[in-house]
């Protein structure tokens, strides 16, 4: 893998004001980027009912909702790889700035489209249409926004640089519960199919050009103006030096975003799911469980990244995967028997997951600066929308086998982040 020329890094030195404002910002547009993109699956079952025919099967409204929601994440490549192609030959915080108002926009009209009763089938092909443009642009949000933050500040700062904005990230997950909970909470249920459901989306999209606005205020990163500055941007189409030069970069980053990404889905988003339908816990108990556990993801986040800055990212993955291993595997197997310690080892399980906080540290330094964007963006793009899609499906599958297949499946990860921290200790990074 070819390392990035000393010279066009950030010099070493304190992190300024400056800095603190650039990170404050991008975690908040994160955030609410991915609260964007992610509020269609807490309103997926009153969203069904309106936007498809009323005599459909209830299972076909439901797989064809959530075929929606996945167009999302089957968008995702070639919006982040169009949009980092862009990145590296025209500007990081151009494309920063584009993929918001893509996220904004659409999540804007969803709160306002007419239902399958007003418009019959031009609904549910509106509605696909905004999820492909919310698809395109987180695909190319949080690549852009780990290579943006990385490259404002100075070398020895890209671990807290880039786990503070995966914490702004997993913070939209928390706030998207926390809307629909309180939505759910507000109205009735006659309400929220009436009007309310609109309410999140409105919410989500209002805040979101705000944060379009907000951006206006970063400046570009001082290592791609030096690259302009020094006619060192990319000769040829990026994707293409990529793919010749840096394969190795390429599944090394591939490999981290299974364990970031897969991580996130078994344990933050499906295990609330399982808690209920095979241990019984309450709903109420099972989403406060969860939101104090995306709480501790994300302030593990903080550390695993900070302590990357100290220690080597080789160091953090072994011992945050070993870590993970021993607390998730805990966590699992005391549920039949233990439902009491559910809110304490959810949350410390939830912690040790933030052992993801390190993996766009590898990743923006796997690739040097003049194809960084294009080189993590296809790299994250591609592994999420296999490894995104493929985990819920194969966990459900081995629960027909064993209802501990969350601890075998995340077993697996912890392995991968184990192995890959090996190789990294190997090469001294």
């Amino acid at each position: 893998m070819t390392s990035v020329p000393s010279s066009i890094e950030q010099p070493s030195r304190p992190l300024t004001r400056s800095d603190y404002k650039t990170l404050s910002l991008s975690a908040l547009g994160g955030a609410l980027e991915f609260y964007d993109f992610i509020i269609f699956v807490f309103f997926a079952t009153v969203v069904g009912k309106l936007f498809f025919p009323p005599d459909m099967p209830e299972w076909l409204r439901l797989m064809q909702t959530f075929g929606i929601f996945a167009a999302g994440y089957l968008a995702r490549p070639l919006g982040g790889i169009v949009m980092a192609h862009f990145g590296d030959l025209l500007g990081r915080k151009k494309m920063f700035t584009l993929s918001i108002f893509m996220m904004a926009l659409p999540t804007l009209i969803m709160g306002l489209l007419p239902t399958y009763a007003q418009i019959g089938l031009w609904a549910p092909i509106l509605l696909l249409l905004m999820r492909v443009i919310q698809g395109a642009a987180i695909g190319g949000e949080v690549p852009g926004a780990w290579v943006f933050v990385s490259e404002h500040v100075p070398a020895r700062n890209t671990g807290y640089a880039c786990g503070t904005l995966t914490a702004g990230l997993t913070a939209g997950i928390l706030l998207g519960s926390l809307v629909a909970t309180l939505i759910n909470t507000l109205y009735t249920s006659d309400e929220v199919a009436d009007y309310a459901w609109r309410i999140p989306f409105l919410l989500g999209g209002v805040f979101g050009l705000f944060s379009v606005y907000l951006r206006r205020w970063l400046h570009e990163t001082p290592v791609f103006a030096e690259m302009q500055q020094r006619k060192a941007l990319a000769e040829e189409l990026p994707l293409a030096a990529v793919l010749r030069d840096h394969r190795g970069a390429i599944v090394l980053s591939m490999l981290l975003t299974w364990l970031l990404s897969a991580g996130i889905v078994v344990v933050i988003l499906m295990t609330p799911a399982l808690l209920q339908s095979i241990y019984h816990i309450s709903p109420t108990d099972s989403l406060k469980a969860n939101s104090l556990a995306i709480v501790l993801l994300s302030l593990g986040c903080i550390g695993s990244g900070s302590l990357a800055d100290r220690f080597g990212a080789g160091r953090v993955l072994v011992i945050g995967s070993l870590a993970l291993l021993a607390t998730s595997w805990t966590f699992y197997h005391s549920l039949p028997t233990r439902p009491d310690l559910l809110f304490p080892l959810y949350a410390i399980t939830g912690l040790c997951v933030g052992v993801i906080g390190a993996v766009p540290y590898v990743m923006v330094k796997a690739f040097p600066a003049p194809v960084r964007f294009s080189g993590l963006s296809f790299s994250y793009n591609v592994a999420y929308a296999i490894f995104g899609g493929l985990t819920p499906m194969v966990v459900t599958a081995l629960l027909k086998i064993s209802p501990m297949a969350p601890a075998y499946y995340v077993a697996v990860l912890c392995t991968v982040g184990l192995l890959v921290g090996l190789y990294l200790l190997a090469k001294k990074r």
